[in-house]
């Protein structure tokens, strides 16, 4: 089989060498998640995912950001705010209605080289794109004996972003993630959107990095040194011995109001933040089981089928003799989503239906 160089432009490949930098020294120490008070440095969750993508850019020639109103609109949720000016229109640019169109060039930008990311304005729409984004891209390297990889980062809103109605509010974790090759990130808050984004445009394999349009604006502290994520480690969020609660992404934070509130009465739970689901840290949460005896995995996702069972059967499967309760799982209804925004509310998990769940775990 020919090489991959052998097919390359002379001219793409003598400004783009193919060679692989080396990935970030993911022993260093990571700074803290919380700084000391009054040494704070508070950014939204929007201008973390634009400092990630700025310094990558910085760094890196090969990435360009393309997507639906990236450039001139500066980013249609204004988390491309400003990186026209800095980059230009030729790492900064604006793509045509076709997700299917712009997910495909990043497939031939991927095996030439460079570094896209791809930005969905919703995950929703990544639908469209399908063929490329599951059918071409996990499979490239695999099928092209190890020649050509696709380093894809397709990013994007996931979920209900507040009455959207049903065909704009699809989490697609469930349902991606059951495609090997793929790298899947869902961040909960603005100091690891920062770090996993960071360590996602630095990958050699395609990542899907999901985020949520009702978290954009949330604000936390994201320290000024340069810092990555590794990919398959969880953080444990909150610590006690009750009972384990599992989740990633936006609903990690209803975990930490839940147990908040359960607390008051006594109970004191694990809450692991998964961080990535692909790969899924499983040993973190195997351990917490081990201490805890009970388990409730909050998921985003429909239930049947969802990284919620997945996670229920891993745990089966590995730490049965340790459960003191069967698993609980606490999805969204299994019904489209709702546009009514009490109706949604309820569709969604929440802290109520969380502490119910650990209750129940509890027999209480």
């Amino acid at each position: 089989m020919a090489s991959a160089n052998a097919v390359l432009s002379p001219h793409v490949d003598a400004i783009l060498p193919r060679t692989r930098p080396p990935l970030p020294d993911f022993t260093a120490e990571l700074p803290p998640f919380e700084a000391a008070p009054g040494r704070e440095r508070l950014i939204q969750f929007r201008e973390a995912l634009r400092e990630a993508m700025s310094e990558e850019m910085r760094r890196d020639k090969r990435v360009f950001l393309l997507g639906e109103e990236v450039a001139q609109y500066n980013g249609a949720y204004k988390i491309s705010q400003g990186m026209l000016d800095e980059f230009g229109p030729k790492r900064i640019i604006d793509s045509p209605i076709s997700e299917n169109g712009f997910a495909g060039l990043a497939v031939g930008a991927a095996m030439y080289g460079l570094k896209p990311i791809i930005e969905f304005m919703s995950w929703s729409f990544s639908l469209v794109a399908a063929d490329q984004i599951l059918n071409n891209v996990p499979k490239m390297l695999y099928m092209s004996g190890g020649q050509w990889g696709c380093p894809v980062v397709f990013r994007g809103n996931d979920g209900a972003g507040g009455q959207l109605g049903s065909t704009h509010s699809w989490c697609v974790e469930g349902l991606y993630s059951n495609v090997p090759g793929v790298k899947i990130v869902i961040p909960s808050n603005p100091y690891d959107a920062k770090g996993l984004l960071k360590t996602a445009i630095r990958d050699y394999d395609p990542v899907f990095f999901l985020e949520s349009e009702r978290m954009l604006g949330d604000k936390a502290h994201v320290p000024e040194e340069e810092y990555y994520i590794p990919f398959g480690q969880a953080h444990l969020r909150r610590e006690g011995g009750d009972c384990t609660l599992v989740s990633f992404g936006r609903p990690v934070n209803f975990c930490l109001e839940a147990d908040a509130a359960l607390r008051k009465d006594g109970i004191e739970c694990d809450v692991l933040d998964m961080r990535t689901i692909r790969p899924l840290d499983i040993d973190s949460i195997i351990r917490s089981v081990r201490k805890t005896g009970r388990l409730v995995v909050v998921d985003q996702c429909w239930p049947f089928a969802s990284v919620a069972s997945e996670v229920i059967t891993q745990v089966v499967e590995r730490a049965f003799d340790w459960l003191d309760h069967q698993p609980l799982r606490v999805n969204t209804e299994d019904v489209p989503t709702p546009y009514a925004k009490n109706l949604e509310a309820e569709y969604l998990p929440n802290p109520a239906k969380i502490a119910a769940a650990v209750r129940r775990s509890l027999g209480r």
